[in-house]
């Protein structure tokens, strides 16, 4: 085979070897309606603008909705505001992506260029040359000619990133107070406790009663069969101001084993109730829900990260990046014969920070 040289021309090109063939080169160049009919021109300049504007409005909207939708403890407000500010980011990011592309199809200079092969290394010659094509492409954009063009482009990318930097800047006045991590409802033990949410069992201790996520249901103690998985939240916990963010720290995952598999510490052997044993669902790593279960093994595993914790002791890591075992949740069982919590967690609830005692 002989090595041709790529020549526009359509001349022989012929470096060694017999063979020859001559370069179709390239072909003839169609030119598009707006290249010499400016009304067409001013028709894709207005559709590159309209997409620009319509970034515009949706990077508006989507800041004006955040600021107006109240967010507190109204799930379906959370919903709204997070839909608005996630519509009003993309929106604004699309109409820019489109508005390029269409821009660059109907208004951009679109004559074809061929660059021939050469050395890799360049002189000043060709670093002159290279400037003036940076410059010539700009040339080409047409953006000197087309102020309103202009205007749209630079008002569209100014405004996308509001959706997303407004945000950041509101949350900065909010309450960064983390301590009330290191305590959950499970602790609270009101005087005049309600028995429809709280027990107390035959020596005196009060509790908050476990119940089924998302029902509100109380568990009893017999309906926890061997290997059974539940899904934990203190009863009442819609009750409680601000209630969402409590649930989210009060979470537990339950499981009942046998007895003589459990190995439990000397201060830890009224911790759990014939076998069953609580713990929070929050990952120490960076707080995924920890809720797939392994029968055979008894291990549970965080589907993030796949940090694996031992049930049978005390949650200790056995795999994955996670560092400390999930905190336990004391439980007994009150007089009626439901799960209550004796006391909060035996340590602060999910991923570590400096602020930790321990």
């Amino acid at each position: 085979m002989s090595n041709q040289h790529n020549d526009p021309t359509g001349q022989v090109a012929e470096l060694d070897g017999p063979d020859r063939f001559e370069n179709p080169g390239i072909e003839p160049h169609r030119h598009r309606l707006g290249d010499h009919d400016e009304a067409a021109a001013k028709r894709s300049e207005s559709i590159v603008v309209l997409l620009l504007t319509i970034s515009i409005l949706a990077s508006i909207a989507g800041v004006v909705l955040y600021v107006i939708i109240p967010v507190g403890t109204n799930l379906a407000d959370i919903r709204l505001s997070t839909l608005s500010l996630g519509l009003g980011l993309g929106i604004g990011f699309l109409g820019i992506g489109l508005a390029a592309i269409h821009w660059a199809k109907s208004l951009m200079n679109d004559e074809e260029q061929v660059e021939m092969r050469h050395p890799q290394a360049s002189n000043e010659v060709e670093r002159a040359e290279a400037v003036e094509i940076i410059e010539q492409g700009v040339k080409d954009a047409n953006i000197a000619r087309r102020p309103l063009l202009k205007g749209a482009l630079v008002g569209a990318i100014a405004l996308a990133p509001l959706p997303f930097v407004v945000p950041l800047i509101g949350n900065l006045g909010r309450d960064w107070d983390i301590d009330k991590f290191r305590h959950t409802v499970w602790g609270d033990t009101p005087e005049d406790a309600d028995p429809e949410y709280f027990g107390e069992t035959s020596d005196g201790r009060v509790g908050r009663r476990l119940a089924l996520d998302p029902t509100g249901t109380p568990v009893r103690a017999a309906d926890v069969t061997r290997n059974s998985v539940f899904h934990i939240i203190p009863q009442g916990i819609e009750e409680e101001e601000n209630w969402h963010s409590e649930k989210a720290k009060a979470v537990v995952i339950l499981v009942r084993l046998d007895q003589d598999l459990l190995t439990e510490a000397p201060d830890r052997r009224d911790w759990s109730y014939d076998g069953i044993v609580a713990y929070s669902k929050i990952c120490t790593h960076v707080g995924c829900p920890v809720a797939l279960y392994e029968q055979t093994t008894h291990e549970l595993l965080c589907p993030c990260h796949q940090s694996t914790f031992d049930m049978t002791d005390g949650a200790k890591v056995v795999f994955g990046p996670a560092k400390r075992p999930l905190p336990q949740l004391p439980i007994a069982v009150d007089t009626d014969g439901y799960l209550i919590a004796t006391a909060d967690f035996d340590e602060p609830i999910g991923p570590s920070y400096w602020e930790r005692l321990k």
